[in-house]
């Protein structure tokens, strides 16, 4: 398999993007999640994490009725919860590149990851660190020792 494309965020919704496509790849193949791709943009409205952090419980209902999008609600929320969690930790870092490179090395920032952020596994957060730039260990030393166990 090909590694993904790596980005250069630009701006908060970047990396809300990059980690919501780790969210909904949980547990689904990549065709899907890519398929619904255009739909999810649509209706996260192109992932600026302003406006998905206001996403009401209204809104978060009719997503889970819209066939543009994966309908898993608890996904769906997540985005939701990982958007406001990103602005909180904007703020308080001065930026979320300062927050994710506050971390002394990548174990340390996976376990923040998982303890700050709802449905990003170990997979999912090597997957978001690796897309946005951020120094990870080479893809088979990782699956290794995390939960890709190689048999």
């Amino acid at each position: 398999m090909q590694a993904p494309a790596q980005i250069a965020p630009q701006s908060l919704d970047d990396y809300l993007e990059v980690m919501s496509k780790s969210v909904f790849q949980s547990g689904i193949s990549r065709k899907v999640v890519e398929s619904k791709w255009p739909g999810l943009r649509q209706a996260f409205h192109r992932f600026d994490a302003r406006r998905v952090a206001e996403l009401t419980e209204p809104e978060l209902e009719e997503l889970t009725q819209d066939s543009r999008v994966i309908r898993s609600r608890r996904k769906l929320e997540a985005v939701v919860f990982n958007a406001r969690r990103m602005l909180e930790l904007e703020e308080r870092h001065g930026s979320f590149r300062n927050y994710l490179r506050s971390h002394s090395d990548f174990k340390e920032t996976l376990k923040d990851i998982h303890q700050q952020f709802k449905y990003m596994g170990d997979s999912g957060t090597y997957h978001f660190l690796y897309v946005v730039g951020e120094a990870v260990p080479p893809h088979d030393e990782f699956c290794a020792t995390h939960e890709r166990k190689r048999r």
